[in-house]
């Protein structure tokens, strides 16, 4: 048996303005943008090459408009793999990323962390081999 993780939902205020930070600011693809017949969008965006997506759900209620950028209770809940820590931290600072904390080389890898659009955090992480 084999599976995976295709995607796990994200809580968003408005399609467009998420699109636009992820693929912009983070350099995600765009892997589908289909309008639903119930005025809903389904949007997934994905760094290149990845295996798992995003899917971005706007928020359709009260509730839910209160978890966007909480979903994880303030915690780091969302961890973004990259071959070149240094390279990529740098491309994410002229783009205009807010990272929370400055990097640090732990005995694990290189790491900082960042708040997306919504103030969701996130470790920027290069594991050591």
């Amino acid at each position: 048996m084999s599976s995976h993780i295709g995607a796990f939902a994200l809580v968003v205020d408005d399609y467009d303005r998420a699109i636009a930070y992820y693929t912009g600011m983070l350099g995600f693809e765009l892997r589908e943008d289909s309008a639903r017949e119930d005025g809903k969008r389904w949007v997934l965006v994905a760094p290149p090459g990845a295996q798992t997506a995003i899917l971005l759900a706007k928020a359709a209620d009260d509730a839910q408009r209160a978890c966007i950028g909480r979903q994880t209770g303030g915690r780091v809940g969302y961890f973004l793999h990259t071959d070149d820590f240094t390279r990529d931290h740098a491309q994410f600072l002229a783009r205009g990323v807010h990272f929370c904390e400055s990097p640090r080389h732990e005995p694990y890898g290189s790491v900082a962390v960042f708040e997306d659009l919504y103030g969701n955090r996130w470790d920027l992480l290069e594991l050591r081999a």
